[in-house]
C-alpha cells in the first residue's frame, strides 16, 4: 500500500528525482574514492616521505570532498522540495476526498481518526519520502560499492564482510517485523487521544457544568496511558537496534585489524591499504545503518499509508451526476416520493415511504417526536445524504441528476445546531453569496432580529467571530445562521428545528419578517414547538420513520392521534383551540 500510494504521487516529480538520484550517485562516488585517496598518500607519500606527493594528493582529495559536499547539499535540496510537494498533495486529495463525503462516510471513519489521517499519518509518510530521498538512495550505492572497493584492496580479507552483512540484515529484518503491529496499535491509539481531547474541548461547559473534570482528566490519563505504553515498547524494540548494528561493527573492525595486521606482516597488503579496508568497512556499515534507519520508520509509514489509502478508496455514497441538469424551468416546487433512507447494517430504515409536496408561497412544516427522521428527512433534499429508495425532486428533477452548485443555489438550509466559521459576522453571511453588499447583509440581519445585537458589537459587520462561533451565545448564533441563509437568497429555505434557541417574542417577530421575506418561496420549517409550526399551510406528522398525517393544525387536532399528543403536551386544549 505504501508503494503503491508513493508510485501514485511520486510520479509528477520525475525529473526533480532523477536530477536528485544522479546528486546522489556523484556524492557516493566522491565519498567512495576518498578512502583509496588516503591509501595512496599514506603508502606513497607518508611512507616514502614524498611531502608533494602528499600535497597534490591532498589536494585531490580537497577538490573531491568539495565536490561530495556540493553534491549532497543540492540532493538535500531536491529531497526536501519533492517530499514536501509530495505531502501537500496526499494532503490536498485526503482533503478533497473528505470533502466530498456524505454524513454517512463521516460518521464511519469518526472526525477524529479523519484529521488524524489527514495530519500526522500524512506527516509519517512525507517523513520516510525524505528520508529515502536523502539517506535510502545512497545507502545501496554506498554498500555495493564500498564491497567492490573493498575486494579491489584485499580479497581475502573481504571474507569479513561476508559475515557481516547477513547477520546485520538477519537482526534488522526480526526487529522490523516486530515494530509493525506496534505501529499500527499506536496510530489507533492516537486517533483515541485525540477523540477524547476533542471531545472533552467541544463539550467544556458540560464538563464544567456537571463537575465532571476529575472523571475527564481521568479518561484523558488513560488514553493517553494506553498510547505511552504502545510507544515504550515501540521504542524498546527500536532500543535494541542501534547497539545490535554497533555491536556487529565493532566485531568486525577487530576482526579486520587482526587479520590484515597478520597480512601485513606477511606482506600481503600494506598499511594504507588496510586503512582505506577500515574506511570502506565503516562506509559498508554506515549504509546498512542507514537503512537500518529507514526500516525503523517503513513499518509506521506503511500503517499510516494504509490508513490513508483507505480514505482515498471510499467513495462518496453522494455521487455527482454524470450529465447534470444546469437548469431548471419551474422554481421552488418540492416533491418526496415515497423516500426510505437506512444507515448501513442498521436493521431498520430511518425513513420508511415518505410522501410530502412543498409548493412556493406555501409553508410545509414537519413535526415528531424525537428520532421520528425529520433531520433526516430535511438532510435528502440538500444531498447531505441521498435516499436509498424513493426520489427527492427539486422542481420536477430528481436531485441526484441536479449539478451541484445549481442544487446549492436552489436549496438553502439551516442546520439543527448552527455553525460558525472562524472569522468575522460579514465574512460568515456572505459564505453562501460573495458578493452580497453591506445593505443585503443588514436586511437578512433584520429581518433574522440579529441586527440589534450586531449593532452593538464594537465593530459591527466586521466583529470578529470565533471559530464554531463561542463568542456569542446559542440564540444569536442561530440568528446568524438564519441571516447567512437569507443572504443566499434560495428558492427553497429548509429551516432545521432553527427556532429553538429564541424565546417566544423572538420567535414570533422572526417568523413573521420571515413570512414577509420568502412570501414567494418554498419554506419547509421542522420544529418542535407547536406555536412555530400551527400556522402552516401543511403540517407532516412522522412517527417512527413515517408519515401517520398530513393536514393543518385543526384538521390534525381533529383526527390525528399523534399530532393531538404532540400538541396536547405542550399546550392547553384551549390553547390548542
Amino acid at each position: 500500500m505504501l508503494i503503491r500510494l508513493l508510485r501514485t504521487y511520486l510520479s509528477p516529480y520525475q525529473k526533480p528525482i532523477a536530477v536528485l538520484v544522479l546528486l546522489q550517485f556523484l556524492q557516493t562516488c566522491a565519498t567512495l574514492y576518498l578512502p583509496t585517496l588516503n591509501a595512496d598518500i599514506i603508502d606513497n607519500g607518508v611512507v616514502e616521505g614524498d611531502t608533494g606527493y602528499i600535497l597534490a594528493f591532498g589536494g585531490l582529495m580537497i577538490g573531491v570532498s568539495l565536490v561530495q559536499v556540493i553534491c549532497n547539499i543540492g540532493a538535500v535540496y531536491y529531497g526536501a522540495r519533492t517530499a514536501s510537494a509530495v505531502g501537500r498533495d496526499i494532503r490536498g486529495s485526503v482533503f478533497d476526498r473528505v470533502q466530498s463525503f456524505s454524513a454517512r462516510e463521516v460518521g464511519h471513519f469518526g472526525a477524529p481518526s479523519l484529521i488524524t489521517r489527514t495530519t500526522n499519518d500524512v506527516q509519517q509518510v512525507q517523513m520516510l519520502a525524505l528520508m529515502t530521498f536523502t539517506l535510502m538512495v545512497s545507502a545501496p550505492i554506498m554498500c555495493v560499492g564500498g564491497i567492490v572497493m573493498a575486494l579491489g584492496l584485499d580479497v581475502p580479507l573481504s571474507g569479513v564482510l561476508v559475515a557481516v552483512v547477513p547477520v546485520l540484515g538477519i537482526s534488522v529484518t526480526l526487529i522490523v517485523r516486530r515494530l509493525r503491529p506496534l505501529f499500527r496499535t499506536m496510530q489507533e491509539r492516537l486517533d483515541t487521544v485525540n477523540r477524547v481531547l476533542r471531545e472533552q474541548i467541544t463539550g467544556n461547559r458540560v464538563i464544567r457544568a456537571f463537575v465532571r473534570d476529575d472523571y475527564e482528566k481521568d479518561r484523558f490519563r488513560g488514553a493517553n496511558t494506553d498510547l505511552t505504553e504502545v510507544s515504550l515498547g515501540t521504542g524498546r524494540m527500536l532500543a535494541l537496534m542501534f547497539p545490535i548494528v554497533m555491536t556487529v561493527v565493532n566485531v568486525s573492525s577487530i576482526a579486520v585489524v587482526w587479520f590484515g595486521a597478520h597480512r601485513i606482516d606477511s606482506g600481503g597488503m600494506q598499511i594504507g591499504d588496510l586503512t582505506a579496508f577500515l574506511a570502506y568497512l565503516m562506509q559498508i556499515v554506515m549504509s546498512v545503518m542507514m537503512a537500518t534507519f529507514m526500516f525503523m520508520m517503513v513499518p509506521r509509514a506503511e500503517v499510516c499509508a494504509e490508513r490513508i489509502q483507505e480514505v482515498l478508496d471510499t467513495s462518496s455514497s453522494v455521487v455527482p451526476p454524470t450529465a447534470p441538469v444546469v437548469e431548471l424551468r419551474r422554481h421552488g416546487y418540492l416533491e418526496i416520493r415515497g423516500a426510505g433512507f437506512r444507515y448501513p447494517g442498521a436493521e431498520e430504515p430511518v425513513l420508511k415511504a415518505i410522501e410530502l409536496t412543498a409548493r412556493p408561497g406555501e409553508v410545509t412544516a414537519v413535526i415528531g417526536s424525537t428520532g421520528s427522521g425529520k433531520s433526516t428527512l430535511l438532510g435528502l433534499v440538500p444531498r447531505l445524504f441521498d435516499a436509498t429508495d424513493g426520489a427527492v425532486l427539486v422542481d420536477g428533477v430528481d436531485v441526484t441528476t441536479l449539478e451541484p452548485k445549481l442544487l446549492a443555489r436552489t436549496v438553502g438550509l439551516v442546520p439543527q445546531k448552527p455553525y460558525l466559521f472562524a472569522g468575522t459576522v460579514a465574512t460568515n453571511l456572505r459564505y453562501g453569496n460573495p458578493d452580497a453588499t453591506d445593505e443585503e447583509l443588514w436586511h437578512a440581519l433584520e429581518v433574522a432580529q440579529a441586527k440589534d445585537f450586531v449593532e452593538r458589537l464594537d465593530n459591527g459587520l466586521d466583529s470578529p467571530v470565533a471559530q464554531g462561533g463561542t463568542n456569542v451565545s446559542g440564540g444569536q448564533r442561530q440568528r446568524l445562521a438564519i441571516a447567512r441563509t437569507l443572504v443566499q437568497r434560495p428558492e427553497i429555505y429548509l429551516f432545521d428545528d432553527s427556532f429553538s434557541a429564541l424565546d417566544y417574542a423572538t420567535d414570533a417577530a422572526l417568523r413573521a419578517a420571515l413570512a414577509r421575506e420568502t412570501a414567494e418561496a418554498t419554506v419547509v420549517i421542522v420544529a418542535q414547538r407547536v406555536s412555530t409550526i400551527r400556522d402552516a399551510d401543511r403540517i407532516v406528522v412522522l412517527d417512527e420513520g413515517r408519515v401517520v398525517g398530513t393536514g393543518r393544525h385543526h384538521e390534525l387536532m381533529a383526527g390525528n392521534e399523534t399530532y393531538r399528543e404532540i400538541v396536547l403536551s405542550q399546550l392547553t386544549e384551549a390553547e390548542a383551540a
